[in-house]
């Protein structure tokens, strides 16, 4: 057995060490001006990483089960380590393609197993408290822009862009090291309770199968779309239309950063008093009105309000689907589960962005976006309120039943 408190902070080791993905943004400039490449190609090498880690989250939970925390967190280290080095590697010979291959493809696979690793372990140290326990892993990836951002910006001032991703390649190895060699799951005696519920629950392929899974992907991918969606425009969106100057803007992005993480704890930890249905429930009825609202507003401070609640349970929507999952499908393979699910991440990373570009080239305008999120999200209350009422009852009368 380990201290839970070292395994939760072994996990915001690597959470906030593969969460730096989230401050790309301040590299993009850079990297355009030193490579000459263009804003929609930079872009890209971003969106291949989110894609891969959905996807490598998907097929590789499956590892992570079999091979446990230690493992598959060395694992993450090797694949993320490797993906900034190349990607050092690939500035200093100005390739477009090596960076799309090192930071996207290899740097997004250790982003989705180092995702998922240290999930299902949490939850089985703090069986009682697993909304909070999942929010403080995924809360490090929500912060770690917020530390990742400044200390990318200065380390590319003084020292350039190829030292800067060698320096942040072999700093996050050694941490995301380390805290892969602590990670443990908890062993309990042979036929106690505890045993017991650690074992308990469906398989990844029987999940799989449920109409739960389903909603839940679902509720899942389009709260990560809108989210992304307003996060890739917050700052120019602020600009156009309640005319807020560079500055007050980035001041805006700085704070988005600080709820992303914060919302992933604070709200988890709120749903194991209220219940990850209900929760869900009221995330989707809170980001109805923001967005319908925002589409409105020309008031400064309303648009940031509005912009704050939204990104807020965004982040919340993040840290409570493992908690989600192991209260339908319990623990016995919640990281192969989990994997699935994130399968909704990759994919919104690509559609998010891509949705809001359409409507801004057709209209000239983020009102009609902005209606369209609100629309998706009165869909995603209805599904959030069935599960609440049958999701988990219906779910374990079938497996009584077998």
């Amino acid at each position: 057995m380990r201290n839970r408190w070292l395994i939760a902070l072994a996990a915001v080791g690597i959470h906030i060490s593969i969460g730096s993905v989230y401050a790309w943004s301040v590299l993009t400039r850079p990297i355009m001006e030193a490579m000459g490449f263009s804003l929609s190609a930079t872009t890209w090498i971003f969106s291949i990483a989110i894609l891969f880690l959905g996807t490598s989250a998907g097929f590789l939970g499956r590892f992570v089960e079999k091979h446990g925390p230690r493992k598959s967190g060395l694992m993450s280290m090797l694949f993320f380590g490797t993906g900034m080095l190349g990607s050092a590697l690939a500035l200093y010979l100005h390739s477009l393609p090596l960076l799309y291959l090192f930071y996207g493809v290899i740097g997004g696979i250790g982003l989705g197993v180092g995702y998922i690793t240290p999930v299902s372990t949490l939850v089985k140290y703090f069986p009682n408290h697993r909304g909070f326990a999942t929010g403080l892993a995924i809360m490090g990836f929500g912060f770690a822009a917020l530390i990742a951002g400044p200390t990318m910006q200065r380390l590319t001032v003084e020292y350039g862009l190829v030292e800067t991703f060698l320096i942040l390649g072999v700093v996050y190895m050694v941490i995301m090291g380390a805290s892969a060699l602590y990670l443990k799951p908890p062993v309990a005696e042979e036929g106690s309770r505890e045993a017991v519920m650690l074992h308990q629950g469906a398989t990844a392929a029987e999940a799989l199968k449920t109409w739960q899974f389903g909603a839940l992907w679902w509720v899942f991918f389009v709260n990560i779309t809108c989210g992304i969606g307003l996060l890739a425009v917050a700052s120019p969106m602020a600009q156009q239309v309640v005319g807020m100057d560079a500055s007050g803007a980035a001041a805006m992005v700085g704070i988005i950063g600080l709820l992303n993480g914060g919302g992933r704890i604070i709200w988890s930890t709120i749903s194991d008093y209220l219940g990850r249905g209900l929760t869900y429930m009221l995330f989707f009825f809170i980001e109805v009105a923001a967005f319908w609202m925002l589409a409105g507003t020309r008031d400064e401070f309303m648009f940031q309000i509005l912009v704050f609640l939204i990104i807020s349970c965004y982040g919340g929507g993040f840290s409570c689907m493992p908690a989600y999952l192991s209260d339908i499908f319990g623990t016995r393979e919640l990281s192969a589960i989990h994997g699935r699910v994130l399968t909704a991440w990759g994919l919104a990373g690509v559609v998010g962005p891509t949705i809001v570009s359409w409507f801004w080239e057709h209209t000239h305008s983020y009102t009609d976006t902005l209606m369209f999120f609100a629309g998706c999200f009165v869909l995603n209350f209805f599904i959030a309120a069935v599960l609440k009422l049958k999701g988990t009852r219906e779910y374990t009368t079938a497996v009584q039943a077998d």
